[in-house]
């Protein structure tokens, strides 16, 4: 154990050492201002955003969290995931020429500022601002527990120490490179993850005889190999994991304001499919990982230690440690992704421009990270559940930013109780742990921001139709309608 703690903090740390570097590369080639900060100076080329948007989606949540579920509840977890890529796939077909058109031609930096200004009220993207900070803590703090348990099981790493090594990781590389250096750096740990997971599942099938070795569930735990199942992954369950999940393009400011930093309609493209062939490969190893590990390991009380389990006692070290970079990579890249989105957030939707922003996104930086590495502590639950309910209370936003863009009607009234009432109704149940009619927290908490977006903007006088029309104008002028 001393060796292999010695080497895994030397490999650490030369990795940390290369991800500052390779920040302050990009940092050189930042140029002034919050939009070259913040979004690249929307110049960002297709394969990098293809890169830095499929490794800030995902996230530890994969390889710890999926592996987890599909562990404890079998192949259901597959279907969830997948409808998860699909919904991704057509909600960026569909509005993020919206966005990269919008961000292009009226200079938005935040998806805050763009339903703001679609509102005509400061109030919808201070609300959207605050929604997130709040709700994506447990998010944050997921990535900081996976990766923590991973160190203290293949190293002997102290949980509390681990947790605070990627928490100070996560902040490094936010508050050095700004959004070039993110995506820099999520580039090169993109294809770590990716390598790495390619490499660790063919190891494993050479564990279990092959694919072969997978049909011994059939037999031994034939619930794995159906859906529901064991019952877990009945209708409502998966209604009630898959809806956050499914509009996480949208819902998730991290994400969504990747959408504006593109460099022209080819990157813009290339960052779809990108994006897509890295999802589509990532989610199947995670789920049959998840599956091998059953076969290895039949009876673990702790799902979520499926992947250190066989990390430590079944892979060699000089697999394990590339292995080992690639999740926590997974882990740095969706915070400081999150991080440099949420200094942007009350930077320009909250403080409005009152004060510096650069200075206001490093101090709401650094406090993020202390609110994470807390949260972390505490560890709070399982891993997949804590990242749905994270999703779940940001889905209050959807009949906002969809109906925003395709319906005339609509107010800032409408926008920002929607979305109030909503998220409040879904941290109120997930707080007391209700499940209205076998449904989860997200049904109800999306059912009423949709009611009182719709009740609210129906008896209002419709705002801004002027928006739409020159938005529709736009679009077709850069080919995306005919």
């Amino acid at each position: 154990m001393a060796v292999a703690t010695t080497v895994i903090l030397t490999v650490l740390i030369l990795y940390l050492i290369v991800l500052i570097a390779l920040s302050y590369l990009a940092r050189l080639r930042t140029g002034r201002g919050v939009e070259e900060f913040y979004i690249g100076g929307r110049r960002i080329s297709g394969f990098i955003m293809a890169m830095t948007y499929a490794a800030t989606t995902y996230s530890v949540f994969m390889m710890v969290g999926l592996v987890g579920l599909t562990y404890a509840h079998g192949v259901g977890a597959l279907g969830f995931e997948l409808t998860y890529l699909m919904s991704t796939l057509v909600l960026l077909a569909f509005f993020g020429p919206m966005f990269w058109v919008l961000g292009r031609r009226k200079g938005y930096v935040t998806p805050g500022q763009l339903y703001s200004d679609r509102f005509g009220s400061r109030a919808v993207g201070a609300t959207m601002a605050i929604i997130s900070a709040l709700f994506l803590v447990p998010y944050m703090a997921i990535q900081a527990i996976g990766s923590a348990y991973l160190l203290e099981t293949l190293s002997g790493i102290p949980y509390v120490w681990g947790v605070t090594l990627i928490v100070i990781i996560m902040l490094l590389t936010s508050l050095i490179g700004g959004f070039r250096g993110v995506a820099w750096t999520d580039t090169l740990q993109g294809l770590v993850m990716l390598f790495s997971s390619t490499a660790l599942i063919f190891f494993v099938f050479s564990l279990i005889g092959g694919v072969a070795g997978l049909t011994t569930l059939e037999k031994t735990f034939p619930q794995l190999t159906t859906v529901p199942g064991d019952g877990f992954f009945s209708l409502p369950m998966f209604i009630s994991l898959t809806l956050p999940w499914a509009f996480f393009a949208l819902t998730n400011p991290q994400v969504s304001q990747r959408l504006f930093a593109p460099k022209d309609r080819e990157a813009f493209k290339l960052m779809i499919f990108g994006f897509f062939a890295f999802g589509f490969l990532y989610t199947i190893f995670s789920v049959v990982l998840g599956l091998q590990v059953r076969v290895l390991e039949p009876s673990l009380k702790n799902p979520d230690m499926a992947m250190p389990i066989l990390l430590e006692n079944y892979v060699p070290l000089a697999l394990s440690i590339p292995v080992l970079v690639g999740i926590i990579s997974a882990g740095i890249t969706t915070v400081n992704s999150i991080m440099l989105s949420l200094a942007s957030l009350i930077g320009r939707d909250v403080a409005l421009g009152k004060w510096d922003e650069k200075r206001i996104g490093y101090a709401v930086m650094m406090i993020e990270a202390f609110v994470v590495w807390l949260f972390a502590l505490a560890k709070p639950g399982l891993i997949s559940l804590l990242a749905v309910m994270a999703s779940a209370c940001l889905l209050s936003q959807l009949p906002t930013m969809v109906l925003g863009l395709l319906w005339k009607k609509g107010s800032a009234s409408a926008a920002v109780s929607s979305m109030i009432l909503g998220s409040a109704v879904t941290a109120a149940l997930y707080a007391l742990k209700l499940k209205p009619l076998g449904l989860g927290p997200a049904v109800f908490g999306f059912a009423v921001s949709l009611i009182v977006y719709l009740a609210i903007s129906t008896a209002s006088k419709a705002e801004r139709e002027d928006y739409l029309r020159d938005l529709r104008g736009w679009l077709r002028e850069e080919g995306f309608l005919s």
